[in-house]
């Protein structure tokens, strides 16, 4: 059984929103054109409260994209984004969201972020999303989304750490950063992450 993870298509990652990835939306008709390939479509939701800790506005003096520790980890301090209930967490018009039949909201802890959809980075917090997938008897997890250095990858990367036979689409995906997201890969690939273009599905 074959499952697409479909990471945080919304919004404010896309052109005009508060930390959109370059050239974003261009994996939406690749995304739409897919998802009848899968027997089941779940969807992750960057879900912050105004308050959180990853947000620059809410360290004195601090610039967007400064490195900080944030209780043990090295966290890169963004815009505020995603923020609960906000119009930048909504799915884009444009992507096709029948057939997804869960939503896993991630990001919630002020004191933690979660760029995974499966746990926070402590790995302290499970969204469930590993439990559901199991539960449906899911053996191969293919991702993709925004954005492909960040949420894409740690989603990946946690994918494979739990077990799933792990597929990651690279052109259905985006980076903000070309040096870190060939990092990623190289990590995904240490992993046994294996990645794929969807014209190979």
């Amino acid at each position: 059984m074959k499952a697409l993870i479909l990471v945080d298509i919304q919004n404010d990652f896309l052109p005009g929103g508060a930390l959109a990835v370059p050239d974003g939306d261009a994996i939406i008709p690749i995304v739409n054109a897919i998802q009848s390939k899968f027997d089941l479509v779940v969807a992750s939701q960057d879900w912050h409260p105004k308050t959180h800790k990853s947000f620059a506005s809410n360290h004195e003096k601090a610039q967007v994209l400064d490195v900080i520790d944030l209780n043990g980890n090295l966290q890169v301090l963004w815009p505020d984004h995603c923020v609960q209930g906000s119009e930048g967490t909504q799915f884009s018009e444009a992507l096709h969201t029948d057939k997804v039949a869960a939503i896993f909201r991630k990001g919630m802890d002020i004191e933690v972020d979660s760029y995974s959809a499966f746990y926070d980075n402590n790995h302290s917090n499970a969204t469930g999303l590993e439990a559901y997938l199991k539960g449906k008897e899911i053996s191969d997890v293919y991702v993709c989304g925004l954005a492909a250095d960040y949420c894409v990858y740690y989603t990946a990367k946690d994918a494979k750490l739990a077990g799933f036979n792990t597929y990651y689409l690279t052109d259905a995906t985006r980076c903000i950063d070309q040096a870190s997201y060939e990092a990623a890969l190289t990590d995904l690939k240490a992993h046994k992450v294996h990645l794929v273009e969807t014209s190979n599905l």
